[in-house]
């Protein structure tokens, strides 16, 4: 049976937040939950894109409930500010949907020193998760959805050079921030469920999906966008199947179910072997904590 938002019960009274919520793949999400009730926080980089995104969703909402906060996930300074930010004025989290991002730009390394990928699409999620997890875990069914690639598939962990200080290659250096994302997302699961909490952590990926991440894409490649994949509405739907589906369990990963997983109505998928290896998930964590500071479940 396909899964639809439309079969999703009212969402009144719960609260997410999403990252990357301006435009495309979090944009389109924020919508679908607002269309359902829920309270939306749009955490984004630039405030004045978000208050735009939030008009828009308040002319096809009126009623619902929409704030801005700003996010930079490549500064470690901004989400600890946006992590106490936002647990100061709230007493619960419903969903944390990790989903912005940023694909094969030129190489950069941010004010902590990360290389620009890595640090936008995951060093940023892996510590907004941790400072927000005392929300999450006093919060009945809440989940954590992270947001990852077909490009997982696209490079392993260069734990030997992660910051691609010897040569960087923008295509392999995104596959491995979104690989990080899944090792992460189903490492999380295990971590949760370890120290007894029902906090659910799950994955999702759009498939190809025709949003602004493709700016940095060759336009020989772009234009066949459309042929194979899908707008970015129906992208998003993965990541709404995994943060409201009823027979979602910690671990899943949802993407789209035709054409090799690149478009098509939700479902879960599968990963490669690599992503479940457990002993390089944990050297990842181990590594990830010491980058950003922020340790939890350790």
């Amino acid at each position: 049976m396909t899964w639809t938002i439309e079969q999703t019960e009212s969402q009144q009274g719960r609260i997410a937040i999403i990252t990357g919520a301006n435009i495309g793949l979090g944009f389109n999400t924020a919508l679908a939950l607002a269309a359902k009730g829920c309270s939306l926080v749009l955490a984004c980089r630039n405030l004045d894109k978000a208050n735009n995104a939030r008009a828009e969703i308040l002319q096809q909402h009126p009623s619902a409930s929409v704030e801005c906060l700003q996010l930079d996930l490549s500064s470690l300074k901004s989400v600890r500010e946006f992590a106490a930010k936002y647990s100061a004025a709230h007493s619960r989290l419903d969903l944390l949907i990790n989903n912005a991002g940023i694909m094969m730009p030129p190489y950069a390394l941010t004010e902590d020193g990360f290389e620009s990928q890595l640090a936008a699409n995951y060093l940023g999620h892996f510590a907004l998760t941790g400072l927000l997890l005392p929300l999450l875990r006093k919060t009945a069914n809440s989940r954590v959805v992270s947001l990852s690639s077909l490009a997982h598939n696209w490079s392993s962990m260069r734990f030997e050079d992660l910051q691609f200080s010897r040569g960087y290659n923008k295509r392999k250096a995104y596959g491995q921030s979104k690989f990080a994302c899944l090792m992460f997302a189903y490492e999380l699961n295990r971590r949760l469920q370890k120290a007894g909490i029902e906090t659910l952590s799950v994955a999702a990926h759009p498939g190809v999906s025709a949003t602004n991440l493709a700016q940095y894409i060759p336009r020989v490649l772009s234009a066949f966008l459309p042929l194979f994949g899908q707008s970015a509405a129906d992208g998003a739907l993965p990541t709404l199947y995994a943060a409201l589906g009823e027979d979602i369990n910690g671990g899943d990963y949802c993407g789209p179910r035709a054409m090799q997983q690149m478009r098509g109505a939700p479902a879960k998928v599968g990963s490669n072997r690599a992503s479940r290896d457990e002993a390089a998930a944990k050297k990842l964590w181990a590594v990830s904590e010491e980058l950003t500071g922020v340790s939890f479940l350790s």
